[in-house]
């Protein structure tokens, strides 16, 4: 492909085609290639500075309630006989069940491929269940 017939499938003037690296496809909108606008928005220009310390303030205040929710919520699993550190282990051995279990549905797709046949069909030969 000539470089000219790569700079006519980019259609951005004054940049260098970079063909097949283009960020956008050629097909993609225009909303695509637009400037970035971010996610937060921007203060309204007749928004008064006071407005945005009252907005802010009542972020924090959301932030406050919601964080002595959660500690109520920690007092009443403690009270209850939960613990931290038996969390901590129970999700630990979480983990290390799904590792193994990836790695037996590694080997379980393995064996089906050679087999030419489902994973699906292996599951009764080594009593598993389709569910789990």
């Amino acid at each position: 492909m000539s470089r000219e017939t790569i700079q006519s499938a980019d259609s951005r003037p004054n940049q260098p085609s970079l063909g097949f690296f283009s960020r956008t496809q050629p097909g993609l909108s225009k909303s695509c290639r637009g400037a970035f606008r971010s996610p937060r928005p921007s203060p309204k220009s007749g928004q008064a500075d006071g407005a945005i310390e009252d907005s802010q303030q009542l972020d924090i205040q959301k932030l406050k309630e919601k964080r002595d929710m959660l500690d109520k919520e920690i007092s009443q699993l403690v009270s209850e006989g939960y613990s931290v550190d038996e969390l901590e282990d129970h999700i630990s051995q979480l983990h290390e069940y799904n590792d193994i279990k990836d790695v037996g549905q590694m080997l379980l797709g393995k064996l089906a491929i050679i087999r030419g046949v489902t994973t699906k069909e292996l599951y009764p030969e080594f009593d598993l269940d389709v569910n789990d």
